[in-house]
């Protein structure tokens, strides 16, 4: 018994040194349970300042951008900060050859240069309330899955519909602890938005994918949008005639910049944490799923990098698709490493071997003495499922031609007694999407990368572990050739010629395409051998799951736990400091203008620095926006616990102003999705005076400059 207390103490202990170190996802309407900490951290501010319903407070200044990033308002006319790779997308829209924004970057010298982005919208959070009793009414320990399942919707259907009644805000309900709690969520949506400005991708992607997930890093991952409201202030569609959002709170900016061992926190949406999985489960993700997708992402990076490098057009087609597919390939990389070098799956044992130990002591406890062995079984049968459905994602609809084929999948199935207006309205919509993906597709590329990931999928899956067309492939090459050449949706004027005039005829001759019938093998064969498999494990993994985080805080009921991430706003704190990711290697908390100058390589496209840049450096042309010693920072780690979802976050000093933007974490430490490590887990933003440097005296947009508040 005594060991047992000692253990429980020894991790109620360290749970406290990590909170102070930077881990969390807080809530931030239950932010006071954190105030005092944060404060004798150093804040300076109170919690009803981050987030209240009462008066105007921070979270007024953020939004979801998109959906998948954070932004911040940053003046009274609806300016918005956020990373150069959120509003990527909407930047190489807008870019071409003669119009090449990604490369020259863009900064619009009026209101009516502004470029309007269609598609992208942002979401303000305007209040959140606990509803967990009222969602789990009628629902006990003992009620059947399904049961639980279908009454936890019907009540939040029923809460939903009530306070839609009440108000003009977006309403949802999310679960949080796995399930053991539930908030509601008001949330107010503007779709006209506009790209004001963003730099060359020689600063706000200097050091490309060589760089990220890297520290020490030197880029200016900034973009600048404004919000746009109707007369009213209220959401509208785009009207030229709509004015600039004027918000109830913008962040005011800091030029005091950051010392090692300063307070700071960052405020965004982070998209998926799970730090409550057993050892199995990281096991599985760390060494079994991510290293296959590393594997095929990777050869496709090869083939785009091939092809991007010999043609300026093809590098504008598929900067994007580069970007997003990179992103993910070396994050992923990261956490295989971080895993296994930081021992996480020992850890992860060790503390399921203290649960369990707990878990016999009282026979109350009992419902919890399973849970472990069944999460085994689960994930070991799961595992062969998961796999089939990496390759077929990864492996198979990565081919472009396949997956834009199954686009029209609903278009091939209309008959005679299909409604015209039904037929007509998917004919507009495909034009659109045809249009667009026409705009960014490079055959040669697509014949490639498919040849290969075909090629790679044949080998790595069994005969039953894989859809039928490929067991039917004798020659891999000749297979994609015939593919390509006999598919109509290689060719723009084809598929624009079927569309035209489109009848229920036409259907027949739609679903005859050889790519359209891939891509419905490939669905097939995960619907009916993958996805029930999965469902019903993935089901069963989350009911377990709510079981042992229900479990794991009883048994330490002093812990302050906090929910993992879910793409809801949150609040997480920590210092701005350096650290140590190996033994005689230190990194400070900063890096500056000069390791831009000493990185520079003309002949590698990551490193070529901007001729207007460098003169500023040589010139030490800096302004008000250098550092009390002189030099122009760039950016700063801090051991603040973010993740995917939290780019473009705000990261703020004691006083609640700007300090800079949120965009990457250390390599060494993206394994914190599932494990934090405050040794070694640092996230990374780009310093707000080097946003500010870059605006200002590179771009000579000072009127951006003049909409906003400094603090010198």
């Amino acid at each position: 018994m005594k060991r047992i207390t000692l253990l429980i103490t020894l991790i109620l202990t360290l749970a406290v040194g990590i909170a102070k170190a930077g881990e969390g996802m807080w809530i931030p309407m239950l932010l006071q349970y954190n105030e005092k900490e944060m404060q004798e951290m150093g804040m300076k501010i109170s919690a009803e300042d981050i987030y209240s319903i009462n008066h105007s407070s921070l979270k007024d200044a953020i939004v979801l951008f998109g959906g998948g990033c954070t932004g911040e308002i940053v003046s009274d006319y609806g300016l918005l900060f956020t990373n150069h790779h959120c509003g990527y997308d909407y930047i190489q829209k807008h870019s071409s050859v003669e119009h090449d924004y990604l490369t020259n970057g863009f900064w619009a010298m009026n209101r009516g240069e502004e470029l309007p982005c269609p598609g992208l919208s942002v979401t303000f959070l305007r209040e959140m309330r606990d509803v967990t009793e009222r969602v789990l009414e009628g629902i006990t320990i003992d009620t059947p899955e399904d049961e639980r399942k279908a009454k936890v919707d019907q009540n939040m259907k029923k809460i939903i519909a009530e306070v839609e009644k009440e108000t003009r805000y977006k309403v949802s309900i999310k679960p949080f602890f796995q399930g053991n709690e539930y908030y509601l969520l008001l949330n107010e949506v503007y779709t006209d938005v506009r790209l004001v400005g963003c730099p060359p991708s020689n600063i706000g992607k200097f050091g490309g994918d060589t760089d990220n997930w890297v520290w020490p890093r030197h880029t200016g991952d900034f973009s600048i949008f404004r919000v746009y409201a109707d007369k009213d202030g209220h959401p509208a569609v785009y009207d030229k005639d709509n004015v600039p959002y004027k918000p109830a709170k913008h962040l005011d900016i800091s030029l005091k910049g950051v010392e090692e061992g300063d307070f700071a926190f960052v405020f965004g949406y982070p998209a998926r944490t799970n730090e409550y999985l057993p050892a199995v489960a990281v096991d599985q993700e760390a060494n079994v799923i991510d290293p296959v997708m590393v594997d095929l992402r990777g050869k496709v990076l090869d083939i785009y990098n091939k092809y991007q490098e010999q043609d300026p057009k093809v590098r504008i087609q598929y900067a994007s698709k580069h970007a997003g597919l990179g992103n993910g390939w070396k994050k992923w990389m990261g956490v295989t490493e971080g895993i296994n070098h930081f021992h996480g799956i020992e850890r992860k044992m060790d503390y399921e071997s203290s649960f369990y130990d707990w878990v016999m002591q009282s026979r109350s406890r009992y419902m919890y003495a399973n849970l472990l062995k069944d999460f085994k079984s689960n994930y070991k049968t799961l595992e062969p499922y998961q796999l089939a459905y990496t390759y077929m994602a990864e492996a198979g609809r990565r081919i472009e031609l396949v997956s834009f084929a199954g686009r029209f999948t609903k278009l091939s199935e209309v008959t005679k007694e299909t409604p015209q207006e039904d037929i007509n309205r998917m004919v507009e919509s495909l034009k659109k999407a045809s249009a667009t993906f026409f705009k960014d597709y490079y055959e040669p590329i697509d014949r490639e990368v498919a040849a290969m990931l075909l090629g790679e999928y044949l080998k790595a899956q069994p005969a039953d572990f894989r859809p039928a067309f490929l067991n039917d492939i004798k020659d891999i090459n000749g297979y994609v050739d015939n593919l390509f050449n006999k598919s109509m949706f290689t060719d723009e004027a084809k598929v624009n010629a079927l569309l035209n005039g489109f009848k229920a005829n036409d259907a027949k001759k739609l679903a005859k395409d050889p790519a359209l019938q891939v891509f419905q093998s490939l669905n097939g064969f995960y619907r009916d051998e993958v996805y029930d498999h999965i469902v019903s494990l993935t089901n069963d993994n989350a009911r377990l799951q709510r079981i042992y985080m229900k479990g794991q805080m009883e048994m330490e009921p002093e812990k302050h736990f906090y929910p993992d991430a879910n793409f809801t706003l949150r609040v997480t704190y920590g210092r701005v400091e350096g650290f140590k990711p190996q033994d005689g290697k230190t990194y400070r908390h900063f890096t500056t203008l000069e390791g831009i100058m000493q990185k520079e390589n003309p002949e590698i496209y990551d490193y070529v620095v901007e001729p207007r840049l460098k003169q500023l450096y040589i010139n030490k042309d800096y302004g008000r926006y250098a550092d009390r010693d002189g030099t122009m920072h760039v950016a700063f780690t801090a051991s603040v616990h973010t993740t995917g979802g939290n780019s473009g976050s705000p990261i703020l000093n004691s006083e609640g102003q700007l300090l800079g933007l949120n965009f990457d974490r250390c390599w060494e430490g993206t394994m914190s999705d599932l494990i934090y490590d405050p040794a070694i887990c640092r996230n990374i933003s780009v310093d707000i005076r080097y946003v500010l440097f870059i605006i200002d005296k590179f771009a000579g947009a000072g009127h951006l400059i003049e909409e906003m508040t400094i603090i010198e």
